[in-house]
């Protein structure tokens, strides 16, 4: 078993390469700190959505706009989509209602 000798102290007992333990640790803690911050910042801006706005015409729906402008996706989805982009608790709209269509 190794013993640090009378005024050594601990972390500069375990030399490598002529960098302390307490460096690379130091070290370590930084680089994971760097990625945490790059992960949430990389979350964050691939978590905002982009809109595009539309003016309700006479005779649009919710789901007749849903369905011209997506039409590979369900409808469905699609309604619920822009109803939470708009605040909205139903499918009730009107005519010259601006309403943010998620991308």
């Amino acid at each position: 078993m190794y013993a640090a000798g009378i005024g050594v102290k601990p972390w500069r007992a375990n030399r490598a390469g002529g960098i302390s333990s307490w460096r690379r640790l130091l070290a370590a803690v930084a680089a994971v700190l760097a990625l945490s911050v790059a992960f949430a910042l990389g979350a964050r801006g691939s978590g905002e959505a982009h809109y595009t706005t539309v003016v309700v015409q006479p005779g649009d729906t919710l789901w007749s706009i849903a369905s011209e402008r997506y039409p590979a996706d369900d409808v469905r989805v699609r309604v619920d989509d822009i109803e939470q982009a708009n605040g909205l608790q139903g499918p009730a709209i009107q005519v010259g209602q601006s309403l943010r269509l998620p991308s």
